[in-house]
């Protein structure tokens, strides 16, 4: 289990991972207000399990729907490295549009992009912990 601070520690270190340059711009903005830093930017899949391997996010913010491999492939890869990040999905559609596979996926969770807070991430990365 990754060990993530956050709240009034250290702050959380993220890597937004999201074909859409202006989704990124956005998210960084909320996060940074969020007291997150975001250490690093990815557009595709291949870009963020290099990213994540040279910058060692505490946590990857990651599309469901990437131009080269969708998230949950990127998940699975980034699950395998030593000291894995936390990983939690985002998309545009409904958690419920992917059936079971993010319930099945190596994620801390998923965000609509609609609900991404940073009280929600905060939330998912404690009861990530908790378990």
């Amino acid at each position: 289990m990754p060990a993530v601070a956050h709240d009034d520690r250290m702050p959380v270190r993220v890597l937004v991972v999201d074909d859409h340059q202006l989704f990124r711009d956005t998210v960084r903005r909320l996060l940074t207000i969020a007291g997150f830093t975001v250490v690093g930017e990815a557009a595709d899949g291949a870009a963020a399990i290099a990213a994540a391997d040279t910058l060692h996010p505490d946590l990857v913010l990651l599309d469901v729907q990437l131009p080269d491999m969708d998230g949950f492939h990127v998940a699975r890869e980034l699950s395998r490295v030593p000291s894995p990040p936390a990983v939690v999905l985002v998309s545009t559609r409904d958690q419920s549009d992917y059936g079971g596979l993010v319930e099945r996926s190596h994620t801390v969770g998923f965000v609509a992009k609609a609900d991404l807070t940073g009280s929600r991430l905060h939330e998912l990365l404690d009861r990530y912990h908790s378990t």
